[in-house]
């Protein structure tokens, strides 16, 4: 009985062996040796790739750029009335201001810097806060300049149309249209196409890269003789590009520093086509 010991031993030690021991066939990874310690694997992995900026907005417009649109009775309401206010002054109006609310706040944030600089050209600004190009042309559409005889326009719009999927291509094709408009309703008048504001604090932020991709459109609506382009954003920005509170507090928006920029900067452009005149009674 005792011969047979050892050969019983070594039985249930093979079989224990052939238990713990990891059969290729059935796990095929097992073969393979780790990424983390294969040369090879280490070399082939793929290097990290630069992230890029990520989309200003992935909320389509339901109405596309060169498109009049309404936004709400209130809205229609105000853009009505300030139709109204302007054929109430026709007579004396010879320069118009357009766009969104950057145009508009000029009667806050730019109210004093307005009044200094602009109150000899007899004024009028149409703009309203949160306006877009289908909004403008909206207002276009439904009276606003009609009976007016400006001898200058200046607009500036599309900032709010980057909040959409808007393409430049489709906000560049929004302003071109308002242009059309203007030229039809006012033909006598120079409109100033005034570059979109610089927003966003760096150079790199995604509203700023879409900015300048849709100004470098802009330029191209320009002929040089009625319609004038102008790109003075860069009167803003710090040497490295960067954009101050002190100029635009929420980035966006001018505040009377900035407001007093841009009056310096279309100066000289008023002087040239707007004879001197008396000061205007009460511009808006």
């Amino acid at each position: 009985m005792k011969s047979f010991l050892p050969i019983i031993v070594l039985a249930l030690g093979s079989a224990l062996c052939q238990a713990q021991t990891p059969n290729p066939s059935a796990d095929p990874s097992a073969s393979q040796p780790s990424p983390a310690t294969s040369p090879a694997a280490t070399a082939a992995a793929p290097q990290p790739s630069r992230t890029p900026p990520p989309a200003v907005s992935s909320v389509t417009h339901k109405t596309p750029p060169t498109q009049p649109e309404m936004r709400n009775g209130k809205w229609e309401a105000r853009a009505l009335a300030n139709t109204a206010s302007a054929l109430a002054q026709s007579a004396s109006i010879d320069v118009v201001f357009d766009g969104d609310s950057i145009t508009d706040f000029w009667q806050r944030a730019g109210l004093k810097v307005w009044t200094t600089a602009f109150a000899n050209y007899h004024p009028f600004d149409f703009g309203i806060s949160g306006d877009t190009t289908q909004n403008l042309l909206w207002r276009l559409a439904h009276g606003q300049a009609a009976g007016l005889h400006p001898k200058v326009i200046l607009l500036m719009i599309g900032t709010n149309d980057m909040k959409y999927t808007s393409s430049p291509e489709d906000i560049a094709g929004g302003v071109g249209e308002i242009i059309r408009q203007y030229r039809t309703i006012c033909p006598d008048a120079v409109i100033i196409l005034q570059a979109i504001f610089p927003r966003g604090p760096l150079p790199t932020d995604p509203y700023r890269l879409k900015v300048n991709a849709t100004n470098a459109l802009l330029a191209k609506l320009g002929d040089g003789s009625k319609v004038i382009y102008l790109d003075f954003g860069a009167k803003f920005l710090g040497s490295d590009g960067t954009l101050s509170k002190d100029i635009m507090p929420d980035f966006l928006h001018p505040t009377e520093k900035g407001y007093q920029i841009w009056a310096d900067a279309v100066s000289p452009l008023l002087k040239k086509y707007v004879p001197a005149s008396t000061p205007a009674s009460s511009p808006k």
